[in-house]
């Protein structure tokens, strides 16, 4: 109880002092629409201002040392036998020794309490979305809604959402920055991962992994609605589309490198498309096993 009021307590100062000191930042990072973002920021904030306590000091004694012992001040005391301090020590060691365990314990607590495949207690029903990473897109299926997209994915406002995570091609990475938590695509694996947007807004999702030459255009849309009613009608529109899913012959098409690509709709899906995917290396790894 008491580390925790004295955490409240140092984490809304340096908060102050971080937000004045960034405060020409734009980065997405520290501009959270999500529960799970903003107490990533608060972590970062944190960690970055415990860090001043020892830089700053630092800095500012290297100055006063430079002008105080410049070689004109004829009255500054010159020790040149001067080769140790007890308090000098005391200091130097007892700061950073003391930082370093605040961070260890704020770090324990913040990598349980901030799991990525940890879900979101919310008394509203998570939304599923897999999501697979190609060369050089972002593949969304949504199987309870039986649609898919590319480039492109949408929810409401306030609602826990269950990201199942794989890759067809070479490892990567899922990331929307202002909902936090970016998280590895890896072939023939899932992984987890459970957001939360607590404003209505489109967001960048990006690729945080370098895998190829179209990395750097790897980029989808999140839209956040703002409410439910606005999500069944993007739904609808979804549903709209002509495009089919529904066998693995059209997603290895798909699936084909290509860059820049735009938002395209799919109405009809295989729901079990992800786990074919996760399942196709899963054989290759057996197959080159046995020979």
């Amino acid at each position: 109880m008491i580390f925790n009021k004295y955490k409240i307590i140092l984490q809304n100062l340096m908060l102050i002092l971080c937000t004045s000191l960034l405060s020409g930042c734009e980065s997405a990072v520290l501009n959270p629409k999500g529960q799970i973002a903003l107490q990533q920021r608060s972590l970062i904030l944190i960690a970055f201002c415990l860090m001043l306590i020892v830089v700053i000091p630092a800095i500012v004694m290297t100055i006063l040392f430079a002008w105080k012992y410049r070689e004109s001040n004829i009255n500054a005391t010159y020790s040149p036998d001067w080769s140790h301090s007890n308090k000098i020590e005391i200091i130097v060691w007892t700061v950073p020794i003391i930082i370093v365990l605040f961070l260890s314990v704020l770090s324990w607590k913040s990598t349980h309490e901030l799991e990525p495949s940890k879900p979101i207690v919310s008394t509203i029903k998570p939304i599923e979305i897999d999501v697979i990473a190609l060369d050089w897109k972002w593949l969304f299926i949504y199987p309870k809604q039986n649609l898919a997209t590319i480039n492109q994915i949408a929810f409401p406002v306030n609602t826990p959402i269950n990201f199942k995570i794989t890759s067809n091609s070479v490892m990567n990475s899922f990331f929307i920055p202002q909902l936090g938590s970016q998280i590895y695509a890896m072939a023939g694996m899932e992984t987890k991962l459970n957001l939360i947007a607590n404003e209505p807004g489109v967001y960048n999702g990006i690729s945080a992994n370098f895998s190829g030459p179209g990395f750097s255009d790897m980029k989808f849309k999140t839209i956040v609605t703002k409410n439910n009613e606005d999500f069944a009608k993007w739904i609808t529109k979804v549903k709209k589309s002509n495009n089919k899913l529904d066998n693995m012959n059209i997603f290895e098409s798909i699936a084909l490198p290509s860059e820049n690509n735009p938002v395209k709709y799919f109405s009809v899906i295989d729901p079990d498309l992800f786990l074919h995917v996760i399942d196709k290396f899963k054989m290759n790894h057996t197959m080159n096993m046995k020979h």
